[in-house]
């Protein structure tokens, strides 16, 4: 295999960047929000949903969708999804702007209700999630993409969490990226711009 393949990406503007950031809007996204440590709980509904809708698919098509799913799931407005009925689901399953899977699309009701109820219980969903890295981001040091896990033991326990309170689409490789996503844990390449920032 190609040793670029293994190696940070540098694109016309001179920063060397993680490999997966490869067009405009995974650029985007890596130089602003992956990694960022993240303690909205909107912000971390709407991830907990994307990134169980990525299952199976590549990031990339989700991130192409994700206006398209803001849309359809009133801005991830749990309190409003908890409301959905059986004809919303309907039109939600012939939404082309959006993953069209029953189950997926059934699992953000079920997701919301489990949502809502953590964030009663621990007073926020925020809360509730940074206790599996105590609290603060777990700064990996990972000099090649062969290196980064597609789970760890704070993803496996905060599955195993999720699943015990109703949480649907939330395996361990699932709540990883997550985990990634949200700045929980810090996985971007030390050779990539954005590791030495938010190592700070």
């Amino acid at each position: 295999m190609p040793a670029s393949l293994f190696m940070p990406k540098q694109s016309g503007d001179s920063l060397i960047r993680c490999p997966w950031a490869s067009n405009d809007l995974s650029i985007s996204y890596h130089d602003e929000e992956w990694g960022v440590p993240t303690h909205d709980d909107r912000k971390l509904f709407e991830f907990l949903l994307l990134e169980g809708a990525q299952a199976g698919l590549s990031w990339d098509t989700i991130l192409q969708k994700r206006e398209n799913y803001r849309a359809a799931f009133d801005g991830f407005d749990p309190a409003r999804i908890t409301r959905y009925d059986r004809r919303k689901l309907h039109v939600l399953l012939r939404n082309p702007g959006i993953v069209r899977n029953r189950l997926k699309i059934a699992s953000t009701v079920k997701n919301a209700r489990a949502f809502l109820n953590v964030q009663k219980e621990f007073g926020s969903f925020d809360h509730y999630v940074w206790q599996f890295v105590g609290g603060k981001p777990k700064q990996n040091s990972r000099r090649f993409p062969r290196q980064v896990p597609a789970s760890a033991p704070e993803s496996d326990a905060l599955s195993k969490d999720l699943k015990k309170r109703g949480f649907t689409f939330v395996g361990s490789t699932i709540c990883y990226a997550f985990m990634q996503a949200m700045g929980l844990v810090n996985d971007h390449l030390t050779d990539c711009f954005r590791w030495k920032a938010l190592s700070r």
